[in-house]
């Protein structure tokens, strides 16, 4: 018996041939046949009793419709749907319709739904079909330039009902507040997204408000927060964590007054470093860090004195930077521990929004300020379905009540 020593080439098309792929995909379509069959069968069940004059049935089979193919997620499936023939005369025709294969159906929902989301990842339209066709094979079809005006249209709508939620039920003890900037393509100027994240007393986050917002003004800040309470939400935030924008913090005293503030060494250390030369950045970046990331608030006041007199006579612009703000920038001090990792900085807001910026790049058609304000919220929407609780959420009903909590340990009640 000769052996075949020729080796086997790629297939031409970009999709190499898989014996497992094809025989789930026969599989496949042999369990939607039966499927069918059987809605048939039970249509031509309920019409058994059905004569015509000469006692021949009523409702016979007649052939197949033509055959399509239905993108599933193991590739394109062959289908083919029963016909019926009604033999009734003037009596009203019965036609079979399949509800597992109606008539237009192209795409399983699975399918429906990778649509929008690899656009959303970074996917464009012209590179669709290509990406299609490396998971589901070569005969995928790509994504139309109807179906993403469709998909934004929808996304919109999505949003603008969530804009109206209420939140008459919500509690919210942290809020994180950032303006993050992007260009859309059909605007003259970046556009600010003004982004709220709150964790509520449960310790679980999500976004509570989006807006397009004008460089972070106070008008624009004040205009979120306060449809944050014309949609019930009575309850002062126990504390809200922020960049220096004085936009926000301005709004958030006229709204919440009674909410306590934390800057967001994030930017504060970023802003602090782009007064220094660069080659003393990282020097520098070290002794910031020994502040923040003291045990105690003595310990990182004493840090912070530190670093005013390393760095205050050369660098005074520096220093000044990071003076102006001292109590709210040590302002977790008072809050649990456990939760010092989670407050002192926005990184909830920032690193989530790394896609949003990415997408927008990606665009290669037009975007408008509308259009980029339902792509953040839908990719935010989708990054919000993986966020972690925050650490010791059993702390959060403490914060609610008053207890109070100093250097992040719980402080023992006096007996009254």
């Amino acid at each position: 018996m000769k052996t075949n020593t020729i080796p086997q080439l790629p297939d031409p098309h970009g999709f190499s041939p898989d014996p497992l792929t094809e025989l789930l995909r026969s599989g496949a379509q042999r369990l939607i046949e039966q499927a069918v069959e059987a809605e048939l069968s039970v249509l031509l069940e309920a019409y058994v009793s059905d004569k015509m004059d000469d006692s021949r049935a009523r409702l016979v089979r007649h052939g197949h419709l033509p055959e399509r193919e239905v993108l599933t997620g193991i590739g394109a499936v062959p289908v083919k749907v029963p016909r019926v023939r009604d033999r009734g005369g003037d009596a009203e025709k019965v036609r079979f319709t399949s509800t597992i294969l109606p008539p237009y159906l192209r795409k399983a929902k699975s399918i429906e739904e990778l649509l929008p989301w690899l656009y959303l990842k970074g996917i464009s339209t012209g590179d669709m079909h290509e990406a299609l066709a490396a998971l589901l094979g070569p005969n995928a079809a790509g994504l139309s330039s109807t179906t993403i005006s469709r998909l934004k249209a929808d996304w919109w709508d999505e949003y603008d009902r969530w804009q109206r939620r209420d939140l008459s039920a919500r509690r919210f003890v942290y809020i994180w507040a950032d303006g993050v900037y992007s260009r859309p393509r059909m605007a003259e100027e970046k556009q600010c997204v003004l982004v709220l994240i709150g964790a509520d007393e449960w310790g679980r986050k999500e976004i509570i408000g989006l807006a397009d917002g004008y460089r972070e003004s106070t008008q624009s800040w004040r205009e979120l927060l306060l449809d944050l309470q014309r949609r019930k939400l009575t309850h002062a935030p126990d504390l809200a964590i922020g960049g220096g924008a004085l936009g926000f913090w301005n709004a958030l005293r006229e709204v919440f007054g009674a909410t306590k503030e934390q800057r967001c060494w994030f930017h504060r250390t970023g802003n602090v470093l782009n007064a220094m030369p660069k080659s003393v950045q990282a020097k520098a970046k070290g002794y910031l860090h020994d502040i923040w990331q003291a045990e105690t608030r003595v310990d990182a006041a004493a840090a912070f004195d530190y670093f005013v007199a390393t760095y205050g006579v050369k660098y005074d612009k520096a220093v000044a930077k990071l003076t102006k703000d001292c109590d709210v920038l040590l302002a977790f001090y008072d809050f649990p521990a456990e939760h010092w990792k989670h407050i002192r900085t926005t990184n909830p807001i920032e690193s989530t929004f790394a896609t949003v910026r990415h997408r927008t790049g990606k665009t290669k058609g037009s975007l408008s300020r509308k259009t980029g304000l339902a792509m953040a919220f839908k990719l935010m929407m989708s990054a919000q379905t993986k966020w972690r609780k925050l650490d010791a959420a059993n702390r959060m009903p403490e914060i609610i009540e008053g207890i109070e909590f100093k250097d992040g340990i719980k402080q023992l009640q006096s007996a009254a």
